[in-house]
């Protein structure tokens, strides 16, 4: 499902390989350049059930978490248990999927069967004619339920080790629900009563080919996530994730084994807009390709979120409706350049 733009004959597979100047359907408007800055850097460590820290370093950590998701909505997690090895296991399953041939890669795109045009291999569907396209290639995989999952989606190879790892990532963003909860002085359980036992996640390989213009082009352009939690593995070696902080773009420097954790819109509507969900981009480089995986966890669908009691009062009156299905809300909305958490907003 590979996508041309409507004033291109090649895909951005050819065009990168070419190093042909990009069609005006990859052009975003302003500067995709970002700058230098800092993302927090937590120790998830001392929130894992088989820790015992000293009192003070654990709410040393609980506050560095609050003001994280408060102010930049992200940060960079060590200590999550995931060993070095594994990660890089993955991140080389990732590189050698996109090394197929194209006829390979194509067998794994969604077909009229699969009635999901989402899932498997291909570009983003494109839904709105003032879409400014995205250039990059990705792998969109239902993970949790196991219902849920299309194997034969799957590439070879990829199965025992991708469900090892959404077990630990499941693991990981558990621990990370409850330690938000606490930060914020209410019920551990708060958000995980919200999400259900059976709580969607959904996985994302994503290939940012070369790129002739990457001052003009984005491999994915600005949004915020529709999910609860995304938590991603970046690049080994290449930067390219950016997030808005105080009104400029900063790069998100690479920390080869920490998970970036992200806030989606729908863990800000539950905490009553204290947290942050941020805006963020990936931006492409003229000279290496890149890879990332995220993972991402949202309520079930029939499950309706809205601010946690205990953080609505009268100083802060409740910020957001109730909603079930968020998800749907936001991809239309993010195609199309409207910011979906808005529509919420009471």
């Amino acid at each position: 499902m590979s996508v041309c733009p409507p004033d291109s004959t090649k895909n951005v597979l050819q065009m990168s390989i070419d190093g042909d100047e990009p069609p005006r359907a990859y052009v975003v408007e302003g500067s995709a350049i970002g700058g230098a800055g800092q993302i927090p850097i937590i120790d998830v460590g001392v929130f894992l059930p088989s820790s015992s820290p000293e009192p003070e370093v654990l709410e040393s950590e609980l506050g560095k978490l609050r003001s994280a998701l408060a102010k930049e909505g992200c940060f960079q997690a060590i200590g999550h248990g995931i060993s070095s090895s594994f990660m890089d296991k993955i991140r080389e399953i990732a590189k050698e999927f996109f090394e197929l041939a194209e006829e390979e890669k194509q067998k794994y795109c969604p077909s009229d069967e699969d009635n999901d045009k989402f899932q498997g291999y291909g570009n983003d569907v494109v839904v709105s004619q003032k879409q400014v396209l995205d250039w990059n290639y990705r792998i969109f995989l239902q993970v949790f339920p196991h219902h849920s999952r299309k194997l034969n989606l799957w590439p070879n190879g990829f199965r025992e080790i991708l469900e090892e790892y959404v077990d630990n990532i499941k693991l990981v963003m558990e621990v990370l629900y409850k330690a938000i909860a606490k930060s914020l002085n209410i019920d551990e359980d708060s958000f995980l009563k919200q999400l259900g036992d059976q709580s969607p996640m959904n996985a994302r390989l994503n290939f940012y080919p070369p790129c002739s213009r990457p001052d003009l082009v984005l491999g994915v352009k600005a949004h915020t996530d529709g999910s609860a939690l995304t938590i991603l593995l970046q690049d080994k070696e290449m930067e390219g994730l950016q997030v808005f902080i105080d009104d400029k773009w900063v790069k998100v420097p690479v920390l080869p084994y920490a998970l970036i954790v992200n806030l989606g819109d729908q863990m800000e509507i539950m905490s009553n807009g204290i947290l942050k969900s941020p805006l963020h981009r990936a931006v492409t480089n003229s000279e290496r390709m890149r890879i990332s995986l995220a993972i991402f966890q949202i309520p079930e669908i029939e499950r309706e979120i809205g601010p946690v009691e205990g953080l609505v009062d009268e100083e802060r009156p409740k910020k957001y409706k109730n909603i079930k299905n968020y998800g749907a809300i936001n991809y239309e909305c993010y195609q199309k350049g409207i910011v979906p958490i808005d529509t919420l907003k009471i």
